[in-house]
């Protein structure tokens, strides 16, 4: 019987040949250099760019603003989707207006951020906040709607206190969905940051890639956006990892550790 090689090799066999076609591509002349260049020169860039005071700077900048928008639209989606979802008045007096704005797309208000805030770590942090919060609070929303009918009318039965509701019957249902929204949450939050820090230039590594590409510098370019997708996949691996640990008591986590 063939044994299937571990996802790993496999995801690490997947890199190996994109690193290839990056590599050659150029080379061969199927791709302009001044456009495309050679996965070599990107590294090489990439390492004049770590030697860098700037470059660190602003991967902080980028790493902070993610966090503190991440953090805000978590707080925020969770206690609104909690007393939203656990008042069935508040439910349908909100419907509506959930459905209206959530559609509205985040980049559609860098021209108030901008004319609020300029600049500044508080424009991109509009977007990330306004973006971010729908993932949450929507996964919320199913997680307090998921809650068992039968285990609502026994806690108001019992006469338990809003407080103790949440923490012994709404809580326990919602945090597969709360979990769920932090890892949709996690990488929303660092699209909007990169993209409000290119447009609206606000401090981070979306404006030096802006920076390097208006100077002409392409493998430094592509060398940035490199390091964004490391900190992309760094930012899910850290969220699943969040996800596994903590429900672990959870059917569908339990299924996915190899007995």
């Amino acid at each position: 019987m063939r044994r299937t090689p571990p996802p790993w090799a496999l995801g690490g066999l997947g890199l190996a040949g994109l690193v290839l076609v990056l590599e050659a591509t150029p080379r061969v002349g199927l791709v302009d250099r001044r456009y495309l260049p050679p996965f070599s020169a990107m590294v090489e860039a990439l390492a004049g760019q770590a030697g860098t005071a700037e470059f660190w700077r602003s991967l902080l900048e980028t790493l902070r603003g993610w966090a503190l928008g991440l953090g805000i639209a978590m707080v925020a989606g969770v206690v609104l989707g909690l007393v939203i979802g656990g008042v069935p008045v508040a439910r349908t007096a909100t419907t509506s207006t959930i459905e209206f704005l959530r559609p509205i797309p985040s980049v559609a208000l860098i021209p108030l951020a901008v004319l609020l805030f300029g600049t500044d770590l508080r424009s991109t942090l509009l977007i990330v906040v306004y973006a971010t919060f729908w993932q949450v609070l929507v996964q919320v929303l199913y997680g307090v709607r998921d809650v068992d009918p039968v285990a609502r009318e026994t806690a108001r039965s019992y006469r338990f206190r809003p407080l103790t509701q949440v923490r012994t019957v709404l809580w326990p249902t919602a945090l597969p969905y709360v979990l769920t929204g932090f890892r949709l949450g996690a990488a929303v939050a660092l699209i909007l940051e990169i993209t409000g820090e290119l447009v609206i230039g606000s401090p981070g590594l979306g404006r030096q890639i802006a920076e390097a590409q208006n100077s002409g510098a392409v493998p430094a370019m592509y060398a940035l956006v490199i390091v964004v997708g490391l900190i992309g996949v760094a930012v899910n691996a850290a969220a699943r990892a969040t996800e596994r640990r903590a429900l672990r008591w959870h059917p569908s986590i339990r299924r996915e550790i190899p007995a």
